[in-house]
C-alpha cells in the first residue's frame, strides 16, 4: 500500500496550494480531486478579478488556476484525477483512505496526515422550500455558469435570479452579455449578499434591477418554467400576504447560499462550526481531530480566492510540520459575541504550538459603521484596528503574532467589537 505523509482531498484554489506547499516542506504528497481535471470551480469562471492579493494581478479564473497547476507539475506532484474517495478510517497515527477509478478500481492508500480541501456547494430550490412543481429552466447560479462557460450553451432567455450573493450577480451580468434578459435580482434580506464591486459592476453598469426584501414563493409551469410569484417579506424574512406578484420568464437562477461539503469530516466524527457549516479548526488549520486539517471553502465560505489559497497554504505547511513531529496540541478557545460576529476562524488557539502567527477571518453580523475591533487575552487588547464600515458580505482578516504572549490554558481569548470613533 502506497504511503504519503499528506493526502490533499480537493484539486481547487486550496487543494493546489496545500499540496504545493506540503511538497516544499518536503512531505510526500498526493493530491486527490474527483473531476477529470484540476482548478475546482474556477475553471468555468471566466470573468476577471482573481489574483489581485496572491498574483498583484487581474486574472480569470482559469488563468489563475492554470499558473498553480503549472506550479504544481514543475514539483512533480502526483495528482490522481478521476478519483474519488469513498472511505476514511484512522488506524492509530495514519490514516486509511479508500479510493475508486476507472484505473485501478477500488484501492487504498496510507496517509500521516489528511487536508480536506473539498470546496463547497450550492443550496438548491427544494432546500429554501419553494413551492410549485418541478419544471425545466431552474438552476443553481454555478450550474448555469457550467452551461454558458463550459458548454456553449443559453439556459434561458428571460430570467429572474433570486439571491444577491456573487455568483448570482456575475451570472446576471454573463446572462446580460449573452443577449438574455434579466427581469431582476431579488433578494430577502435587507441588504445585498455579494461584495459591493459586484453590485456596481454586475447590476448598476448594465441596468439590472436589484430588488431587497424579496423572495419567490412559487414557480409556475410543468414542463418549462412560465413565471414566478414575488411575494415582498417582513423583517423576519416572511412572505406578506397580499403582496403577490408574477412575473413571466423561462428560468429561475438561484444564488441562495453556499455550503462547505464536509461528509469525510462528518465521517470521522469532527467538530462543525454551527455558524461555518465547516469543520472547527486551531491557528494550524487542523481540525479536532489530530493529523486532519481544513481550508478554503471546506472550512468557510471565502469572499476572495487569494484567501483559499492562503488557508491551503498555511494548512499544507502545518500538515507537513504535523507529519514529521506529531506534535500534541493544547487548544485555548476562541470567544466571540454572536450579536456582532457571524462567525470567527479559526476557533482555537493551540498553545503548544511553535508557530506563532496567526491569521483570524471573521464577518460581522449586520452593517456596521464606525467600530473598532480588539483582540483580548487575560482581559489585557494585545490588537485593535478601526474600521469605517463591515459588512457582512466582505470578509476580513486580522494578522497577530503572539510570540510576546505566554499563553495559559485558563485564560480567556476573545475577539470584541464595538462602537468607536473612526
Amino acid at each position: 500500500m502506497e504511503t504519503y505523509d499528506v493526502v490533499v482531498l480537493g484539486a481547487g484554489p486550496a487543494g493546489l496550494a496545500a499540496g504545493l506547499e506540503a511538497a516544499k516542506r518536503g512531505g510526500k504528497t498526493l493530491i486527490i480531486e474527483r473531476e477529470s481535471r484540476p482548478g475546482g470551480i474556477l475553471k468555468q469562471c471566466i470573468h476577471d478579478g482573481f489574483g489581485l492579493i496572491e498574483f498583484k494581478e487581474k486574472l480569470s479564473g482559469p488563468e489563475y488556476a492554470e499558473r498553480y497547476i503549472r506550479m504544481v507539475r514543475d514539483k512533480n506532484i502526483p495528482i490522481m484525477t478521476s478519483t474519488f474517495a469513498t472511505k476514511v478510517l484512522k488506524d492509530k497515527d495514519k490514516f486509511i483512505i479508500t479510493l475508486v477509478n476507472s484505473n485501478k478500481g477500488v484501492f487504498e492508500i496510507e496517509s500521516k496526515t489528511m487536508i480536506l480541501a473539498n470546496g463547497c456547494r450550492e443550496r438548491t430550490s427544494k432546500q429554501i422550500f419553494i413551492h410549485g412543481s418541478r419544471p425545466s429552466g431552474v438552476y443553481t447560479a454555478g450550474t448555469a455558469q457550467y452551461f454558458i462557460n463550459i458548454l456553449g450553451y443559453l439556459p434561458c432567455k428571460k430570467c429572474v435570479i433570486l439571491g444577491s450573493g456573487d455568483i448570482g450577480l456575475i451570472m446576471a451580468r454573463r446572462l446580460t452579455l449573452e443577449g438574455a434578459k434579466v427581469i431582476g435580482v431579488y433578494e430577502a434580506k435587507t441588504t445585498p449578499s455579494g461584495l459591493t464591486r459586484n453590485i456596481v459592476q454586475c447590476l448598476y453598469d448594465y441596468d439590472i434591477p436589484l430588488y431587497l426584501s424579496r423572495t419567490i414563493t412559487r414557480i409556475i409551469g410543468d414542463d418549462r418554467v412560465e413565471g414566478v410569484i414575488i411575494n415582498e417579506v417582513d423583517e423576519n424574512m416572511k412572505p406578506i400576504k397580499g403582496t403577490e406578484k408574477l412575473v413571466e420568464c423561462d428560468g429561475v437562477i438561484l444564488s441562495v447560499g453556499l455550503i462547505p461539503e464536509n461528509e469525510i469530516a462528518e465521517s470521522l466524527g469532527i467538530e462543525i462550526d454551527k455558524f461555518t457549516k465547516g469543520p472547527c479548526v486551531d491557528h494550524n488549520f487542523m481540525t479536532l481531530e489530530d493529523g486532519v486539517f481544513s481550508c478554503g471553502n471546506a472550512l468557510h465560505v471565502n469572499d476572495l480566492v487569494d484567501y483559499v489559497t492562503e488557508s491551503g497554504r498555511y494548512a499544507g505547511e502545518r500538515a507537513v510540520v504535523y507529519a514529521k513531529n506529531n506534535i500534541e496540541k493544547n487548544l485555548v478557545k476562541v470567544n466571540m459575541s454572536v450579536n456582532d460576529f457571524l462567525y470567527v476562524v479559526p476557533q482555537y488557539i493551540d498553545i503548544t504550538s511553535n508557530n506563532k502567527k496567526v491569521v483570524l477571518y471573521f464577518r460581522s453580523r449586520e452593517i456596521r459603521k464606525n467600530v473598532v475591533v480588539q483582540i483580548k487575552y487575560d482581559n489585557k487588547i494585545v490588537f485593535t484596528r478601526k474600521y469605517r464600515v463591515l459588512r457582512p458580505p466582505e470578509m476580513q482578516r486580522i494578522e497577530l503574532d503572539l510570540t510576546e504572549l505566554k499563553m495559559s490554558k485558563d485564560k480567556d481569548f476573545c475577539i470584541v467589537m464595538k462602537e468607536g470613533q473612526y
